[in-house]
Formats: structure tokens, C-alpha cells, sequence
């Protein structure tokens, strides 16, 4: 998240002003939606100058690239937490375990169901917002970035062979998961569960012909 910062908090009281704004930024996300998001109103109610704001964060797309990231970080330690305490017997409970957090941020996550790892969505369900396909990275596209984070991830838990065919493989597969949970989302606010079933099937199969 610091990555994305204009300066990096180095006091206590720096990182707890950041936070607020993240956090506030989360909440309006989902009360008011990203075009009526104001870097005014995020200070106002993070109770921090405007100034400050600007110290950390160039604009309004700043501070959504900042949560968004935040959402990835924090989703990715849901899920190596979950697995330290499962009992995973093949690679498929991975995929489940995996799907089953996304849902659940969604379901949960203040701003996640605008803005989860990169992408804004207009609303809840989408459309998306024209651009905001590389808001993680400006040189890769955030679906790009979310699969060589799980890549990380993966070769550490399967011991499984690195190479551009696991690569592209985990490419394919969070791109598919994407495109059948936003479809579960707007099927059903809550996320239609026939259809997160169907998602976690598909994605099972596919990578069956490429992990060990």
C-alpha cells in the first residue's frame, strides 16, 4: 500500500491518519460510489487537514489505487492464515479456500464490493470505470498483478514447478474467477451461490491439467 503513497508514514500517528483515510474512503465507496467520492469529504470525516490528505496521496485515484491494494494485501493474508490452520489434502481445497475469502470480503469488506483489487466499479455489480484496469500497476493489467501475488503463493504451498505454462495457467484462472464471480454479484447482491459453486468447478478442472 506505502508503494502508492506520495510519502511513506514513518510515525504512529502518520501510519493512524492513513489508515482513517482508507478507511473513510471505503465507507463513502459504498454510500455514495466512486464519482461522487471527494478528497474533501475523506479528510472531513478521517478528521485530518486537507494538507495532510495531499501529503500522502496525489488525488482521488491515489487513495482508491492505496485501498485497493490494501484489499489485496489483506485478502491475501486471510487466505495463508486459512491454510495454516486447514488441513489441506489436494491442491483443488486451495481454490475453494481461495473463492470462499473473495466472497466473503465481498460480502463484508467496507468498499469492497466497488473497488476489491484494482477495477472501480460504477456501483456494486459494475460497469467498470474506463482505465481503471491497471490501477495496481500502470504497466500491468490488475488481474496480472493479483496472479503472480497468488503465484507466490501457490509455488510455496504445492512445491509446484515454476515456469510461464504455471504462470499463464494462474493468469487464465484468476481472469475466469473474476469474470464468474462479478457475474454471481450481479446475479445476486450477496453473490448467487449456484453460481459461485460453478466458478470454483470451473476454475478446479482447468488448473487439473497443469498443477501436480
Amino acid at each position: 500500500m506505502t508503494s502508492t503513497l506520495r510519502r511513506r508514514p514513518a510515525q504512529r500517528r502518520s501510519v493512524e491518519r492513513v489508515e482513517r483515510m482508507l478507511d473513510e474512503c471505503a465507507r463513502l465507496l459504498d454510500e455514495v460510489g466512486y464519482e461522487a467520492l471527494t478528497t474533501k469529504e475523506v479528510a472531513r470525516r478521517a478528521e485530518v487537514p486537507i494538507g495532510t490528505f495531499y501529503q500522502f496521496f496525489p488525488d482521488k485515484q491515489g487513495l482508491v489505487r492505496a485501498l485497493a491494494l490494501r484489499n489485496l494485501d489483506a485478502f491475501l493474508e486471510r487466505v495463508t492464515e486459512r491454510i495454516a490452520r486447514a488441513d489441506l489434502g489436494h491442491w483443488t481445497d486451495l481454490v475453494e479456500l481461495a473463492v470462499d475469502e473473495f466472497v466473503a470480503m465481498k460480502r463484508t469488506t467496507p468498499g469492497f464490493a466497488v473497488v476489491d483489487f484494482g477495477e472501480v466499479l460504477t456501483a456494486p455489480g459494475g460497469p467498470a470505470i474506463e482505465g481503471s484496469d491497471r490501477m495496481l500497476d500502470a504497466a500491468l493489467e490488475n488481474n496480472a498483478v493479483v496472479a503472480d501475488r497468488l503465484r507466490a503463493l501457490t509455488l510455496d504451498l504445492l512445491d509446484a514447478p515454476a515456469g510461464p505454462g504455471l504462470d499463464r495457467a494462474l493468469l487464465v484462472a484468476v481472469e475466469a474467477t473474476d469474470a464468474v464471480l462479478k457475474l454471481a454479484f450481479r446475479m445476486d447482491p450477496e453473490g448467487d451461490p449456484a453460481m459461485i459453486a460453478e466458478c470454483k468447478l470451473l476454475v478446479r478442472r482447468y488448473l487439473a491439467d497443469h498443477l501436480p
